[in-house]
């Protein structure tokens, strides 16, 4: 069953099904971020409505209603001539969750809205008496004091009669249940809400935890809408692009004084390797390069050992550091950033961080990484992308040699030769690289996917040979590898992790055995279509005739399944094997930046500004 989500800038977020049901522990109508963006905790949890037609009365949980997506998630009813128009938002930068009701009618009517509650971490559920809620009178609603939380709920609906009616109701998660995770809940229904209706109108119920209530949610509608319409503006993109623009916006999150990317919805906090693989799509094409500035920063400032932080705990926000390939993703991300902005100062600003990283690889850091004998990186089991563990064991371990971190290293160096240039720092990288180049080509004489030990599993690693900006491989050897992938592992949905004819290959994620098995050996990730399309069209020579075909082959049959009430959502991950079931969080970052980056760089062309700039520095190099 599909989802809808919508964001705040702060990790707190609301999200039902197109039906407006909840499926998961995820699933609410105000999941908000108590220390952004970690900490989420689910105060509400749904709002039920009943239409009261003199004698008559209906539950619109009995209603199939029309979902639509106009800027925000919308839920349309008929009902004996009233048309009612059920729309969710939240205010950005404040835990304050609002759902409209445009309603169209000619005979007189009763709206009456039920809240039903939580307070929980949203990865627990709820047992009685694991929590009691204090309520009391306000102002066209009710302030609720849960007792394990020192948080204030204010529900608000103007012109209204409010009567507390509570009880408890035990809620079966169907998606959490397949996912064979904690699926049993309990929630409490806090009372009532009635308002009349004589006219068409329109009225707002306000869930909020700031101090301050807003007294005018209609004024906070349209600037919410104003905000996304200023977002596309700043684009300044073609309008086929607008849902997935409005789609980046939901994972770019407030960070202390910085901002940060939350790698997935509804589980993910800001993650360091996906948040580097994401800000290119999410920021740059989109033109918000100061977010994009203030991203980088932020995690400069976690740099420890030249290692970049993989993940922040949601529930305490601790850094860890379980990462070969963020760091390098850095390097680059600090390279495309300068190929849009052209940011000198920035630059220098984090000059010492990009040197830290480089020399700590070079002479080894935590974690086993360290540049060997050969000139290539070496590090533990686990480390890449494909880092799934089940107790003691990584399922795809990867050591030593893993292919894309050697692609990483070898176009880290050479964004390194080229940016000391820029900052008129000494080029102490280039040599370097091309001594890596030597000695990756003398070994990679197959596709391996890890490179000492001669894995030659089909695997889309090796597509970033391909891919990046600085290539180490032949032109030959290019096409060679985008042939295989697109042979081997392309989909629909993206790139299958494993060839379909190894044994090893899972085809379902969901099934009587650990999903996470399957979570690297078969299930399809979109984002690897970024990187897919870049090389491919490379190896076009970048004709038009290859970037239509890209687009009507690797992109347009994915947007014809999502279809016109597609709110810009690309799902973490597919099944293997067709039907292409969704997996995974409902919206992914780098699924969508992905996306949207191969749509705008690699097949409309839409390139950096300073881009030729770097390209001339660049062959000052060599």
């Amino acid at each position: 069953m599909r989802e809808w989500i919508v964001t705040n800038g702060l990790g707190s977020y609301a999200s039902l099904t197109h039906s407006t049901t909840n499926t998961r522990k995820f699933h609410g109508l105000l999941v908000a971020s108590l220390e952004p963006p970690a900490k989420r905790w689910v105060f509400v949890t749904n709002v039920y409505d009943k239409l009261r037609i003199e004698d008559r009365t209906y539950d619109l949980r009995n209603i199939k209603g029309k979902f639509v997506f106009e800027t925000f998630p919308s839920v349309i009813y008929d009902i004996e001539d009233v048309h009612i128009k059920k729309t969710f938002f939240m205010e950005h930068g404040k835990n304050t969750s609002v759902v409209k009701y445009g309603i169209i009618t000619e005979k007189p009517l009763v709206m009456i809205h039920n809240p039903v509650l939580n307070s929980r971490h949203f990865y627990d559920t709820t047992k009685p008496g694991n929590v009691s809620f204090k309520q009391d009178a306000i102002d066209d609603g009710a302030c609720v004091k849960p007792s394990n939380v020192n948080k204030e709920l204010k529900m608000i609906l103007h012109d209204s009669l409010y009567e507390p009616d509570e009880y408890w109701e035990e809620f079966y998660y169907e998606t959490d249940h397949e996912r064979n995770d904690s699926w049993l809940d309990h929630n409490l229904h806090i009372g009532d809400f009635y308002k009349e209706v004589k006219s068409p109108s329109e009225h707002y119920l306000v869930f909020t935890l700031e101090d301050e209530v807003d007294s005018k949610p209609l004024a906070t509608y349209a600037g919410e809408v104003q905000r996304k319409k200023n977002l596309l503006e700043q684009g300044a993109l073609n309008q086929k692009f607008e849902k997935l623009i409005l789609s980046a916006d939901n994972f770019i999150v407030k960070k202390g004084d910085e901002k940060s990317i939350i790698a997935g919805y509804h589980w993910f906090g800001d993650w360091g390797r996906d948040t580097l693989i994401s800000l290119p799509g999410l920021t740059l094409v989109t033109k918000r390069y100061d977010d994009a500035r203030k991203i980088l920063l932020n995690f400069a400032r976690y740099c420890k050992k030249g290692l970049i932080p993989n993940t922040f705990i949601d529930r305490d926000s601790t850094p860890t550091y379980n990462t070969v390939d963020a760091s390098l993703w850095y390097i680059d991300r600090v390279y495309q950033y300068m190929k849009y902005t052209n940011d000198k100062e920035f630059l220098q600003k984090i000059w010492n961080t990009l040197q830290s990283i480089i020399e700590n690889y070079r002479i080894g850091t935590d974690y086993g990484i360290h540049m060997d004998k050969d000139f290539l990186i070496n590090h533990w089991p686990g480390l890449t992308w494909m880092d799934v563990k089940i107790g003691d064991n990584y399922i795809t371990p990867r050591s030593n040699k893993a292919v894309e971190i050697q692609a990483l290293w070898y176009n880290a160096l050479m964004a390194m030769s080229t940016l000391s240039k820029t900052c008129g720092k000494p080029d102490n990288y280039y040599y370097l690289a091309e001594l890596v180049k030597e000695n990756f080509n003398h070994q990679y004489d197959k596709q391996y996917d890890v490179v000492d030990t001669k894995d030659w599993s089909c695997r889309p690693n090796k597509i970033f040979l391909a891919s990046l900006d600085f290539s180490m491989i032949s032109k030959e050897k290019e096409k060679w590898i985008v042939d295989d992938v697109e042979n081997r592992l392309l989909t629909i949905f993206g790139l299958r992790t494993l060839c379909a004819d190894d044994s090893r290959y899972m085809g379902s994620y969901i099934g009587n055995f650990n999903k996470d098995l399957a979570y690297h050996n078969g299930c399809v990730w979109t984002w690897l279509l970024g990187p897919f399309i870049k090389a491919f069209v490379k190896t076009k020579n970048h004709e038009r005739t290859w970037r239509e075909y890209a687009y009507q082959n690797f992109l347009k049959p994915m947007f014809d399944v999502f279809g016109e009430n597609w709110d810009g959502s690309i799902y973490e991950i597919f099944d293997g094997d067709p039907p292409f079931v969704p997996q995974g969080c409902i919206t992914q970052a780098w699924s969508v930046a992905e996306t949207l980056r191969a749509w705008a760089e690699d097949i409309e062309q839409i390139r950096p500004k300073y881009e030729d700039n770097f390209f001339l520095l660049h062959e000052i190099s060599v």
